[in-house]
């Protein structure tokens, strides 16, 4: 082990999210530019305890940059903060990982969905 390794996995930590401003469990959230899903809820500290690895059943909308789209599995999904549910098909955001079921064009689903790229 490297006298420098401060965590041998990095996938569940303590971190300040980033958005949404107050995460409870099993929100999609964001850590900078890292996806995850808050495990605990945020504590009076500010930190919420995040896993940024796995699959996770996550509401997902079907629409891209153009308008309604349907969500095929295996496609990319972004995480755009000003949207609700978060997920969803519009580059614009934040990639956060893969659906793995179908969402129908202008519909709103809860699918699972991989986290990361």
């Amino acid at each position: 082990m490297a006298k420098n390794e401060v965590f041998e996995h990095a996938d569940r930590l303590q971190v300040a999210c980033s958005d949404p401003a107050v995460p409870v469990s099993g929100d999609p959230v964001l850590y900078g530019q890292r996806p995850g899903v808050c495990e605990v809820s945020e504590g009076s500290d500010g930190l919420s305890s995040v896993k940024f690895s796995g699959a996770f059943t996550l509401p997902v909308k079907g629409v891209d940059g153009g308008g309604n789209s349907a969500v095929a599995e295996g496609d990319i999904l972004y995480y755009v903060a000003a949207d609700t549910p978060k997920l969803s098909k519009k580059n614009t955001g934040v990639r956060f990982g893969y659906a793995m079921g179908t969402v129908g064009s202008g519909a709103t689903a809860n699918i699972t969905v991989i986290l990361g790229y």
